[in-house]
């Protein structure tokens, strides 16, 4: 059983840091992009950053009683889209910087950075999506757990769940060691 408050409050705080993200994306998208790499690498590593945060997240709540709550199912699937729209941001910098390299480094590309602008604008687009996605589960989680009905109906769920499971294996009393395995 995992801490659902703890979660509620990861999937809460998610909206918030990948709106500064696209508040990053918009001020670099507005200049030149004459150093790409420079200007757009650090997006693409944050932006991976919180794709493997929010896929361990979706890795918690997918082996959790979450996925046997009231529109639990529906709700994974949810985390799921918004983890790949954020996954998806990450390889949208990737594109934007070799977009504006190639304008660089070959000639009859396009010298402009409209390029590089068009995938960051994509990125932007996906990062605002996924932000309202978690902010829709943050606010649904806290409502069923702000609700003693929800929360009982949740528990009959979850106590079901266990029940189809059956009991969990039992450990034995001595566990042979690596060592004791092989006499050689």
């Amino acid at each position: 059983m995992i801490d659902l408050a703890e979660q509620t409050r990861l999937l809460g705080e998610l909206p918030q840091e990948l709106e500064v993200l696209a508040g990053a994306i918009d001020t670099v998208r507005a200049g030149e992009i004459s150093r790409p790499v420079r200007e757009i690498v650090p997006i693409a590593v944050r932006a991976h950053d919180l794709s493997i945060r929010c896929l361990k997240q979706l890795d918690t709540l997918a082996g959790s009683q979450y996925a046997v709550m009231k529109d639990g199912h529906e709700n994974l699937a949810f985390v799921a889209e918004a983890t790949v729209r954020v996954s998806l941001v990450s390889t949208l910098c990737s594109y934007g910087i070799t977009g504006r390299t190639e304008a660089l480094l070959y000639e009859g590309t396009d010298e402009t950075p409209e390029t590089s602008r068009g995938y960051l604008a994509e990125a932007n687009e996906e990062l605002r999506q996924a932000a309202g996605t978690y902010r829709v589960l943050a606010q649904n989680l806290s409502r069923r757990l702000a609700s003693a009905a929800a929360r009982a109906e949740d528990q009959r769920r979850i106590e079901r769940a266990l029940a189809r499971r059956g009991p969990a294996p039992e450990t034995p009393a001595h566990s042979p060691s690596p060592a004791s395995g092989r006499c050689r």
